[in-house]
């Protein structure tokens, strides 16, 4: 199976699993974003109270200069490491 469907039955797999911890969540989307998107390309929230979309933000930006290919082999690693 190539890398693109690997991805894709992991993300349909992701919505799977059992309740997550805000960080686990947090590991996964920024994986997403970052396999599907690249480098952040948003600006971080300017609400200072956005906890939510602050962390997201910094969640997305701590994997800059990875390749998508790499953030998908991490993000498929994460959703079998979860699903354990």
């Amino acid at each position: 199976m190539d890398l693109q469907k690997e991805f894709e039955s992991a993300v349909a797999k992701s919505k799977q699993l059992p309740e997550q911890s805000n960080e686990n969540l947090l590991k996964l989307y920024s994986l997403y974003k970052q396999a599907t998107e690249g480098d952040v390309n948003i600006e971080k929230p300017a609400n200072m109270f956005d906890f939510k979309g602050i962390a997201k933000h910094n969640a997305w930006e701590a994997l800059k200069g990875i390749s998508k290919e790499e953030a998908m082999k991490r993000y498929i690693q994460a959703v079998q490491d979860f699903a354990k």
